[in-house]
């Protein structure tokens, strides 16, 4: 075999990722990571919200504006809850027990003009 013929018959076999290839990947990625870094606080602002409902749900209060001042309370203590306010709660007694719920919608900006919406919901219950 000619010198030629091996090295395009070793260059048959090659494989591996182009510069392309390797491109597209790297924004795929980045475009992931983009959206996890954003989505994150909205996560952990909706987890100390419903940790928070549940929480004054079991304490039973006995007036709606004393369980909507808890939460305002609990809003001013934990600095992560921004979107929603005690007169957002939707208090009612079902079955004798004291239901608090929740919903709100958060727009997170990933770049200009693209906007991803996030609708949230909630409630805690009394025992």
């Amino acid at each position: 075999m000619t010198r030629a013929k091996i090295q395009s018959a070793a260059a048959a076999r090659q494989r591996g990722v182009t510069l392309l290839g390797l491109l597209f990947w790297g924004i795929l990625v980045a475009m992931v990571a983009l959206v996890v870094i954003r989505v994150l606080p909205t996560i952990n602002e909706f987890t100390t919200i419903q940790r928070a409902v549940k929480k004054i749900a079991q304490d039973q209060p006995v007036t709606v504006a004393e369980a909507r001042n808890a939460f305002d309370r609990q809003k001013n203590i934990e600095y992560s809850i921004s979107s929603i306010g005690g007169q957002d709660l939707q208090i009612t007694k079902e079955n004798d027990k004291i239901v608090i719920r929740f919903a709100y919608d958060k727009e997170v900006p990933l770049f200009e003009p693209v906007f991803l919406l996030i609708k949230y919901s909630g409630e805690g219950r009394s025992n």
